[in-house]
């Protein structure tokens, strides 16, 4: 009598996502748990998988290692800028005329806000929560020149528009205007607006009339506020702001390098935007609008809202730091498709602000 071969097939567990691949069920648990996969996650619009940012999805498409159907997909109809891929060529020509803008003017160039025109946006800004993008020039104080010091300051609304530029007269001695990078001279800063009043203006259009505590718990009327190393940006201002009306393309996950470090806006408009900027002296108007359109481009993602499959009976069923035995024991008996249901991101997507603003 003959005995049968043992089977050597292992089973494999996938994640639903990124599509890795374990040998052992607690393995993927222990992956989903740290991966905080959800379906704002930036996806390959050819196999879906998840990537954990735009930099590594480009690479799953583009780049040395990319996935051969993927790439030869992308290269034939997929946008550089953006990474969606298209039904077909003419409609990717289509995308590109609204997906590659054109360099801002210089701010020189640009007109100021009038008070009618100010006094209308005022008005209809009450109605909805809006964002503003901000950029400061900054020079050097203190005896090292190591001190940022706000020199010149400049905020713009959605639609492009300059709502407040000045150059602004620091509290201490200018060591250093750094001229080849701000092309902020002495002359620059002889009349300028004082720190404090800065201050108070750009508080008053960030509030928006709305109290600080209200501000402070869910936003009100208040603002959003986009920028690019904001805190760097408002600790030269001195204003505290809350956290949750903050949004930081340099420290936004899926807008950072593989190993989330932060990339420079001029990467950030280069790369999703498709023109440059910092291209001599850093004009504060181009910077602005480049982190709005960035912030808008993100916002403008029509992502599904979590959690509506409803694989599972229960919410609380959702991973978290703590082990429940009984938990745990649920989670054995799901499947990859339902795990990836209950996971959640560790960021806030920006595309979550326009449905709070129609809410």
């Amino acid at each position: 009598m003959e005995l049968e071969p043992l089977s050597t097939t292992t089973t494999r567990h996938k994640c639903s996502a990124c599509y890795k691949q374990y040998k052992k069920k607690d393995h993927l648990l222990a992956h989903m748990k740290t991966s905080c996969h959800s379906v704002h996650d930036p996806k390959c619009g050819v196999c879906n998988k998840h990537c954990k940012s735009f930099e590594s999805l480009r690479e799953h498409i583009a780049g040395p290692l990319s996935k051969v159907n993927c790439s030869r997909i992308f290269a034939e109809r997929g946008c550089i800028l953006c990474l969606k891929i298209c039904s077909s060529m003419d409609s990717l020509n289509k995308h590109k005329e609204m997906c590659h803008l054109t360099t801002p003017r210089p701010i020189d160039t640009v007109e100021l806000y009038s008070e009618s025109e100010m006094e209308s946006y005022e008005i209809s800004s009450i109605r909805s929560r809006e964002a503003v993008a901000i950029d400061c020039e900054m020079v050097g104080g203190g005896s090292d020149c190591s001190l940022d010091l706000c020199a010149r300051v400049c905020l713009v609304n959605e639609d492009e528009k300059l709502i407040f530029h000045t150059y602004v007269l620091p509290q201490i001695p200018v060591t250093n205007y750094r001229y080849e990078i701000t092309g902020i001279t002495e002359e620059n800063l002889r009349d300028a607006m004082p720190l404090k009043e800065v201050r108070q203006i750009i508080q008053q259009i960030l509030y928006n009339g709305e109290s600080i505590g209200r501000a402070r718990l869910d936003g009100g009327r208040a603002k959003v506020l986009v920028g690019h190393n904001l805190d760097k940006h408002l600790d030269c201002l001195k204003i505290n702001y809350p956290d949750h009306l903050l949004r930081d393309t340099a420290k936004y996950r899926p807008l950072m390098k593989t190993n989330f470090v932060s990339h420079s806006l001029k990467y950030l408009t280069k790369t999703y935007l498709g023109y440059d900027i910092q291209v001599g002296f850093h004009d504060p108007f181009q910077n602005s609008v480049s982190v709005m359109r960035l912030y808008k481009r993100i916002h403008s993602q029509d992502h599904p809202i979590e959690g509506t499959k409803r694989v599972v009976s229960h919410s609380s069923l959702s991973f978290s730091k703590s082990s429940d035995s009984w938990k745990s024991m649920a989670h054995e008996r799901m499947t990859p498709d339902e795990l990836l249901e209950i996971s959640r991101s560790n960021y806030k997507c920006w595309c979550l602000d326009s449905r709070e603003s129609n809410c």
